[in-house]
């Protein structure tokens, strides 16, 4: 295996990037050296990519499991188990909490996410927000729970009640696609969204992926070719996201057919 700095300078893109791929490789090494479970904050999808490009380049291949408190949470934390424990206890990191308001008081995942950045806490304390009619669930840092059950009270000028519940208790919402079927003429970056992802033309979605609106799988991508496989997920600044559920065979006309999941 490449020592500590080759890792960083193969994996990290920039100084930010160097950071926090030191800050995992630490949780890592506290684990193995140890032999103690040990757990990072929660990722955004991004540094998720991140952290799995790092132990692609470590030949870490288990021993490791992304966590979020349910199957599609999008922030996860990353936890490393010792040789001794055979399946994660996400519990042991993160809690839920259930935040009840009356029905007619209409909030959203702005307003939860404001009034808690407003008590003060850091957003890789914070899971997956999920907002229903009259209730939102939060994931949160275990270590956090009991500062944010004493003082959060409201979120905007809407007065909370919260509790905290067990995570196979969440309320997840049912998570709304709209299935595309088209067909491209190159499995590249500006084709699929282009015509098929976001409706426009490929000079504009050109245009969109060189002024780094695009991203490809969470990153930034300024390549218009960038290659485009089954399950990548393709998002663009106010314009959302799609995921490429499908590529199917040509066409007669060597076209590429494909199924999209647009997120609404």
């Amino acid at each position: 295996m490449m020592d500590r700095r080759q890792l960083l300078d193969r994996a990290a893109r920039n100084g930010d990037e160097r950071v926090l791929l030191a800050h995992i490789l630490d949780k890592c090494e506290q684990s193995r050296n140890r032999n103690i479970p040990s757990a990072t904050d929660f990722l955004s999808p991004a540094e998720q990519r991140s952290a799995q490009d790092l132990l692609h380049a470590a030949a870490i291949h288990d021993g490791c499991a992304f966590c979020g408190g349910f199957e599609r949470a999008e922030r996860r934390m990353l936890l490393f188990l010792p040789d001794w424990q055979e399946e994660a206890d996400e519990s042991e990191y993160m809690t839920a909490l259930r935040c009840t308001y009356r029905k007619e008081d209409t909030l959203t995942h702005r307003d939860f996410l404001g009034s808690l950045m407003a008590q003060g806490v850091t957003r890789e304390k914070l899971g997956d927000i999920l907002v229903s009619e009259g209730s939102c669930d939060l994931i949160v840092s275990r270590d956090i729970a009991p500062y944010l059950l004493q003082n959060v009270t409201s979120a905007g000028r809407v007065k909370l009640s919260v509790s905290e519940i067990e995570l196979s208790d969440l309320s997840v919402p049912e998570l709304k696609v709209k299935e595309i079927r088209d067909t491209v003429s190159t499995l590249r970056l500006d084709a699929v969204a282009g015509g098929s992802g976001f409706s426009m033309s490929r000079g504009k979605a050109q245009e969109l992926i060189s002024s780094g609106r695009v991203q490809l799988n969470y990153r930034e991508t300024l390549k218009s070719d960038a290659p485009v496989a089954q399950g990548d997920v393709i998002s663009a600044r106010g314009l959302g996201k799609f995921e490429v559920a499908e590529v199917g065979g040509l066409s007669k006309k060597g076209r590429t057919a494909l199924l999209l999941h647009r997120y609404l």
